[in-house]
């Protein structure tokens, strides 16, 4: 090396002295390019959604612990081997890291045979010692994260200094054992192991009996026994990161589900007044009538209270609005009531947002079509427009004064109203429109349009809308 190259890394004595600069600057070297493959593997792993789910999850089957081993071997026994075969590369090796955080995550069996895998480029090597080191480091390392909590073990922190920080100041309040302390010494402690094991069996010809990175500097000997925990933290702390992430979207999807599912089994208590009467009033004079109201009113309490799709089929929609309408006209009479429906084929078997049109309907013959005293006529119309669903709920009723077209966050009139304007926004977002546009004494016309997406084959939701 040039000795204005040895300058610029701070080497500025002759000869020996020059050759130990090299050294302890590869030394640095190595161990900032061990962080970095280590933030770039765990970064790497975590972008693939089956490591995701192997490594959250809380229980795994045996063949799923073997895929999410895989996940790690592969890359690193490649590391380990390019170690072995590259000079003055050796900080692409991180298996002893490695058999830490399987231990950690996967508990000592696991850690154990993965430690043998990643020492099998070594034992290659001539190094012979690293098999059964790796065992034994798998299974030390498997037994602390028996004896830690899974949330010590995510929450293990790279930065030592603040592990120490945070630790003196619990123990002034309250002495005790912390185990994310005892982590940080446990892995620290087995650098050391190994550093004395390769210093013991010192490389001879044609074996090296254990890979280790040796200095005699001290500070530099601090920093590589820290080196071992930093690099353990580095990967933890990714995929907290990313569990952290995932979680809040889980318990954000599961709010939308709560929200959805309130919103879907919610009934006008005063539509379940009028029919249980109309039903009473009809037992004596045609109870056969009774009867088949009775049947269509249980028909919609079943589905609002069964636990059902979040998308349905718009036949099986139409189905459900039936019986209601087929309760409304007997209760209103079918000179005062009329329905009429213009549905295009081609849209029975688009997916909509269960009980979507009952609020809407509803909405019609309660505001248009009941202060009329002649009533009025209910239409129910669909279409496709090229990869949109266009569905339309109008009435001929006395409509809303002073209510002009509205948007889809406009604040209408009634509870359906704002129900179904609240689920097109949680399950379409800006994809969905919603309009109103009413006439004083023409009628409301309730225009509603969302992408269109077709049933499967079985006609059921695939879930992948939400």
């Amino acid at each position: 090396m040039a000795g204005d190259e040895l300058q610029s890394i701070g080497c500025r004595a002759p000869r020996r002295d020059t050759l130990d600069c090299v050294t302890n600057t590869l030394v640095v070297i190595t161990v900032l390019v061990k962080w970095g493959v280590a933030a770039a593997v765990a970064s790497a792993l975590g972008r693939s959604y089956i490591f995701q789910r192997l490594l959250f999850a809380e229980r795994r089957k045996p063949h799923e612990t073997l895929a999410l081993l895989a996940f790690f071997l592969v890359p690193l026994t490649l590391g380990v081997w390019m170690r072995t075969i590259v000079p003055n590369f050796k900080g692409a090796d991180i298996s002893f890291e490695t058999v830490i955080l399987l231990g950690l995550l996967l508990g000592p069996g696991w850690a154990m045979l993965g430690g043998l895998v990643l020492s099998v480029p070594a034992a290659l090597h001539h190094e012979f010692l690293a098999p059964p080191f790796n065992l034994a480091v798998g299974l030390t390392a498997g037994i602390l994260g028996r004896f830690v909590t899974r949330e010590e073990v995510w929450s293990f922190t790279p930065f030592i200094d603040l592990s120490l920080y945070r630790w003196i100041r619990r123990n002034l309040r309250k002495p005790g054992i912390d185990r994310q302390i005892m982590m940080l010494f446990v892995i620290v402690g087995m650098e050391i192991c190994r550093e004395w094991i390769a210093y013991t069996y010192p490389p001879e010809p044609h074996r090296r009996w254990l890979y280790a990175i040796n200095t005699s500097q001290p500070g530099l000997r601090v920093l590589v026994w820290l080196s071992a925990p930093i690099t353990v933290g580095i990967a933890l702390k990714i995929w907290n990161s990313l569990r952290i992430e995932l979680s809040l979207e889980e318990q954000k999807r599961l709010l939308l589900e709560a929200r959805l599912d309130a919103l879907q089994r919610q009934i006008n208590p005063h539509f379940l007044f009028n029919t249980l009467n109309s039903i009473a009033s009809l037992v004596r004079r045609q109870p056969e009538l009774a009867r088949e109201m009775t049947v269509k009113l249980a028909n919609i309490l079943r589905a609002l209270l069964k636990d059902h799709d979040t998308f349905v089929p718009l036949d099986e929609e139409l189905r459900f609005t039936d019986d209601y309408l087929d309760i409304e006209v007997v209760r209103f009479g079918a000179d005062k009531l009329r329905v009429q429906k213009e549905i295009d084929p081609r849209t029975l078997q688009v997916l909509v947002p269960s009980i979507l049109l009952q609020p809407l309907i509803e909405n019609s013959i309660k505001h248009g079509l009941e202060p009329r005293l002649n009533g009025g006529t209910v239409t129910v119309r669909s279409r496709l427009n090229n990869d949109r669903v266009l569905i339309e709920v109008a009435d001929d009723g006395v409509g809303m004064s002073g209510r002009p077209a509205t948007a889809l966050h406009h604040t209408g009139a009634g509870i359906g109203m704002r129900n179904v304007r609240e689920r097109l926004e949680v399950l379409y977002g800006d994809r969905a429109r919603f309009e109103v546009v009413s006439n004083p004494g023409r009628g409301t016309l309730v225009s509603i349009e969302f992408p269109a997406v077709m049933a499967g084959a079985d006609g059921r939701s695939r879930g992948g809308l939400l």
